[in-house]
């Protein structure tokens, strides 16, 4: 079983669209959406969800109302304004607390301090996950809520389900939409996986932004490559990432286009090879063909390491 990771340093790179058309011309692969903070491989292959699971990843305080004595305790110790006195009465106060679960950051601070054990400390419901089914494949993916966090432990659930399918249905192959950026769900994503591949477009974020990618994955020893999205936007900065990523010994496999075809594929939720039949399909599977070729290679030096 071999596990592919499509990254970026930057959100809006094409990496989605990339994704997608990888899952088209793979056809037996178990597909990872762990974009978990803005997830939308999900709009390009309409998944038919078969499973959903509550996602925790933390958790909160909750007052018991009985208990309550209103003495507010819990309101002096609380750093975030969580503790809020406007609870119903009960036989021991005339009001009593109640915690905010926007404001509470789940330090645990309140429960200690109550004088009466008033406050309880339980698991946070953060989010979903899903296993589904598409016309590509199996896909785990997931939908964290507005301002959430602990999202890295969310993708590496989601990794660790698609390898469990992968493994239980007979795939060879896991196809891994990463997050972008170089931060905790990316490192998630990329642990252990066989292969990197960094998507970058050629404008000054888009450069700076892939050398701290490429960084990021030099320290774990991933073998990475490199594809520039969009690269005749600006030919010289195109030109220029492709000569920094040849002098860290990164391969550029492939250079795609503009093309509008592109936006009018996602309108139509299709991937970029269902909808184009013309040269930017064939950049696309000419981009497939060369991560396999690169995944097969490295697969053969390590058996002969």
């Amino acid at each position: 079983m071999k596990e592919i990771v499509v990254i970026s340093g930057k959100g809006g790179t094409g990496k989605t669209s990339i994704v997608a058309s990888f899952a088209a011309l793979a056809k037996n692969a178990v597909l990872a959406d762990c974009d978990v903070d803005a997830a939308d491989l999900h709009l390009i292959l309409q998944p038919d969800i078969k499973k959903t699971n509550d996602f925790s990843g933390g958790k909160l305080a909750y007052i018991i109302t009985e208990k309550c004595i209103g003495c507010g305790r819990c309101e002096e110790v609380c750093n975030f304004g969580a503790a809020v006195f406007n609870g119903p009465a009960n036989n021991l106060a005339e009001k009593t607390y109640t915690i905010d679960p926007i404001a509470c950051e789940g330090c645990s601070v309140c429960v200690h301090f109550c004088p009466v054990e008033a406050i309880e400390f339980k698991d946070a419901v953060n989010g979903q996950w899903f296993v589904s089914d598409t016309r590509f494949g199996p896909m785990v993916h997931a939908r964290l809520r507005p301002g959430e966090e602990n999202s890295g432990k969310l993708v590496s659930l989601i990794r660790k389900e698609a390898k469990r399918i992968a493994a239980e249905q007979n795939k060879e192959l896991i196809i891994v939409d990463g997050s972008p950026g170089i931060g905790c769900p990316v490192i998630a994503s990329i642990t252990g996986a066989d292969m990197v591949l960094a998507v970058t477009e050629p404008t000054f974020s888009g450069q700076h932004d892939l050398h701290r990618v490429m960084s990021l994955t030099e320290h774990f020893n991933i073998p990475t490559a490199v594809c520039i999205n969009k690269y005749d936007i600006n030919v010289n900065i195109a030109t220029n990432i492709e000569t920094k990523a040849q002098a860290r010994n990164l391969r550029v496999v492939g250079k795609i286009a503009y093309d509008i075809a592109v936006t009018k594929a996602q309108i139509e939720a299709k991937s970029i090879v269902e909808y184009s039949s013309d040269g930017l399909k064939n950049q696309v599977v000419s981009l497939w063909e060369s991560i396999l070729d690169m995944l097969e290679q490295s697969t053969n030096t390590r058996k002969n390491k």
